[in-house]
């Protein structure tokens, strides 16, 4: 019974995270020749993907962890990334891209772990459940690139 349902929640959160990351591709594409502009649309379409969650049961303390990791692990690989690029070209984008990824999912997973150690001791009921676990982090993932692009482009005028 317990692996039916389960696998009926895989398949529903699947489909919904697959459908909100199609809207999110497109509207990411119709902006990314806009160095100026796709940070901020990256910042707000992870607010976007959150705002779904304010029909649903879901505390944002619950999405919190989740939400840290995203904006550690994409903040920080879009740091290496950038770096890579601007001291060796595209081989040095990709090179950052797949180190920079192992080292901030691990450094990410270290504060994931720390707030929902806090989450855990405050005794705040947890309805985690797979939809909310990949929306939370989806969001901070472009949340967190989102301001380090703005940052880049934007305020520090990287070319």
């Amino acid at each position: 019974m317990y692996l039916t349902k389960n696998k009926k929640n895989l398949l529903i959160g699947s489909v919904k995270i697959s459908f909100l990351s199609i809207i999110i591709l497109l509207i990411s594409y119709f902006f990314v020749d806009n160095k100026f502009l796709i940070g901020p649309i990256l910042i707000l379409l992870g607010l976007m993907s959150l705002s779904a969650f304010s029909l649903s049961r879901t505390k944002l303390k619950v999405l919190w962890a989740d939400i840290v990791f995203g904006l550690i692990d994409n903040g920080m690989l879009a740091i290496f990334i950038i770096a890579g690029w601007e001291i060796f070209g595209i081989l040095g984008a990709i090179i950052g891209g797949v180190v920079g990824n192992s080292i901030t999912d691990g450094l990410a997973g270290i504060f994931e772990g720390y707030e929902w150690e806090k989450i855990r001791a405050s005794k705040t009921k947890d309805n985690r459940n797979i939809l909310s676990v990949a929306v939370g982090k989806l969001a901070g993932c472009l949340i967190g690139a989102g301001l380090v692009l703005t940052i880049a482009w934007s305020i520090l005028g990287l070319k």
